[in-house]
């Protein structure tokens, strides 16, 4: 029987790794299971000064690198769908502008208001006495002396303002999370995503759970409204024709392992850090975690791979990549580096049980087997 009951015990070492039950892979079957030779899986990558200097070159696009355009604000100009509303003075009355003097108290008017003309798709602008002139992409200026070299000769000394009294091809679109969704005319002085969003109403929901979508003719890009307030370069002027979308997209992290809570959990707030998220998934559990173990779990762009695996090779056809971050909290240094690596949206945290946990979980299941056997052999004996 003392044979039996040893052979049994055998068999449960060999097992015991793969029949017990627990949280999540071990430490060294998450290292042992990254990229081989054979199959390209995940990349696996110490945190550390080198991986966070990689991570902080690539942190996401922004309007700066997308739409960096640090010209003036651009020239209000005519365009189709416009409506120009002209005004003519002359220097004496009894000219083609003026209406005739009524008596001798009153010199009569000078001036006469050429009611608004939206332009239509010829680009065209009707002036009497200077015929039809081609207006489209001209600046209100620019306009006001093709109309004085139209009625050069036929007004007495005239002067002319070209007023844009309703402007649809110098507008932009502002739609989604926003007070009130608009075309909003861009001013002469120049408009800047704020600006234009202060227009409508401003923004409905929190600020960091709000997303600024940019699209500007064949291109588009996203940034968190609050990375706009705390950087000015990101508020970039708006140009005629653009469109912004304020998107509500809730920023949340998976936690599950040797955590103090497994859950979907939301940010909260802007710029959570891997410390931060270790804290709200209520630290790690003392008495079963790996210090070693913890991992954040994302995907990659291949740009991005390169720089931090380079001898990782990188099939044309892999668009995202994914990569395991391993974080070691016995060494003090890496609490900083916790705090200095940003969490995005569906990031994964895992940590793994300690290998004493499961050897005290292998124990206790041997002890559970063999105490009936055991508990058998005394009575056994007792009978004999």
């Amino acid at each position: 029987m003392k044979v039996l009951i040893a052979a049994l015990a055998a068999g449960l070492v060999l097992a015991g790794c793969s029949t017990l039950p627990t949280t999540g892979p071990s430490t060294d079957d998450v290292i042992q299971s990254g990229d081989t030779a054979v199959e390209k899986r995940y990349v696996i990558v110490d945190l550390d000064e080198r991986v966070a200097a990689v991570l902080a070159r690539h942190n996401g696009p922004t309007f700066r690198a997308r739409f960096g355009d640090y010209r003036p604000a651009p020239d209000i100009r005519i365009g189709i769908g416009d409506e120009v509303r002209v005004t003519i003075w002359e220097a004496a009355a009894g000219g083609l502008f003026s209406s005739p003097v009524t008596d001798r108290a009153s010199p009569g008017s000078r001036s006469a208001v050429i009611p608004d003309q939206p332009i239509l798709r010829d680009g065209t602008l009707s002036v009497p006495y200077a015929g039809r002139l081609n207006v489209v992409g001209r600046t209100p200026a620019e306009v006001e002396q093709m109309i004085l070299q139209g009625l050069a000769g036929k007004a007495i000394e005239p002067q002319a303002i070209v007023t844009i009294t309703r402007s649809l091809s110098n507008a932009v679109t502002v739609t989604g999370e926003v007070t009130g969704g608009a075309r909003v005319a861009l001013s002469a002085r120049g408009d800047r995503i704020m600006d234009v969003i202060g227009t409508v109403g401003g923004v409905r929901g929190t600020v960091h759970d709000t997303f600024v979508r940019l699209t500007r003719g064949g291109s588009t890009a996203t940034v968190p409204l609050e990375s706009i307030l705390a950087d000015p370069t990101e508020n970039v002027f708006m140009r005629p024709g653009d469109l912004l979308t304020l998107v509500r997209e809730p920023q949340t992290f998976t936690t599950f392992g040797a955590l103090g809570t497994n859950s979907v959990i939301a940010f909260g707030t802007v710029g959570l850090t891997l410390e931060q998220a270790i804290g709200k998934a209520g630290g790690l559990v003392d008495l079963r975690s790996d210090p070693d173990g913890v991992f954040l779990l994302r995907f990659e762009a291949p740009a991005v791979v390169r720089d931090l695996a380079p001898a990782r090779d990188i099939d044309r056809r892999e668009k995202l990549i994914p990569v395991i971050y391993r974080l070691s909290l016995r060494d003090p240094k890496n609490y900083f580096l916790a705090r200095s690596f940003a969490m995005r949206d569906k990031d994964v945290i895992y940590v793994s049980n300690a290998t004493a946990v499961e050897l005290g979980k292998f124990l206790a299941l041997v002890g559970a087997i063999t105490a009936p056997i055991s508990t058998g052999v005394s009575a056994g004996y007792l009978v004999r």
